[in-house]
């Protein structure tokens, strides 16, 4: 490994668990970017949307070596070229996701219901040209791990006032019930703010119940927010 960035800048930990761990590469940002390692069956390390950062090369070596860097939404580019760059694996991207392997500067490789050996299914949660969004999820069934990049997420404007986990603002007066209701995970990682690890379950049920219902709420919090 060659090049490990040095931003003056270190991540804050979040999410670990005997099979992964999580990362904010910038804890300062409002945006809360969140990134996450993955061990997979057959013991290589799937990073999923990284944020580089100082010190991150020394983490992901705590769970072995690099197999593939992991692109969940068509948005999420951020540093997934240069952190494959540097451990030599490709990038990969669902079979279906457009308009983004050329934008990537590195080796690209394509995944369809499985993510190569690691034992996550792959399955879509948006697809549309309205808002423009491309988004897979990945789900564990013997680890019960849940990994959802953008569509849910635990960051402030996420969530309107008493939920653990929100919906995306763009995504509530139609959530994605089809796309999740039919997981009960234990554990479940998203792209904006530390994960939901206790009764992920029930704050998913609630998060999809709610989206609507609590929409008032949550953008009333939002909009304080982006004012203050």
């Amino acid at each position: 490994m060659t090049n490990q960035v040095d931003t003056g800048q270190a991540y804050r930990e979040i999410d670990r668990w005997d099979r992964g761990v999580g990362w904010i590469g910038r804890p300062d940002e409002k945006m809360q970017r969140a990134s996450h390692a993955l061990v997979g069956d057959e013991g290589g390390v799937w990073v999923i949307d990284p944020v580089d950062a100082r010190g991150l090369d020394d983490l992901l070596a705590e769970l072995g070596d690099v197999v593939g860097v992991v692109l969940g939404l068509d948005r999420h580019k951020r540093d997934a070229a240069r952190v494959a760059t540097r451990h030599d694996v490709p990038v990969y991207i669902p079979e279906w996701m457009s308009g983004v392997a050329t934008e990537l500067d590195a080796p690209v490789e394509r995944f369809g219901g499985t993510l190569g050996e690691s034992g996550y299914e792959a399955f879509t949660i948006r697809d549309a040209s309205f808002p423009p969004w491309q988004e897979v999820g990945l789900y564990h069934r013997e680890d019960g791990t849940l990994v959802v990049p953008e569509a849910v997420g635990t960051v402030s404007f996420f969530c309107a006032p008493g939920e653990r986990l929100g919906v995306h603002p763009m995504l509530r007066p139609v959530p994605p019930r089809d796309a999740l209701s039919g997981f009960a995970p234990d554990r479940i990682l998203v792209g904006h703010g530390a994960g939901v690890t206790t009764d992920a379950a029930a704050a998913l049920r609630d998060a999809l119940d709610g989206a609507r219902r609590n929409l008032p709420g949550a953008y009333g919090k939002a909009l304080k927010e982006l004012l203050s």
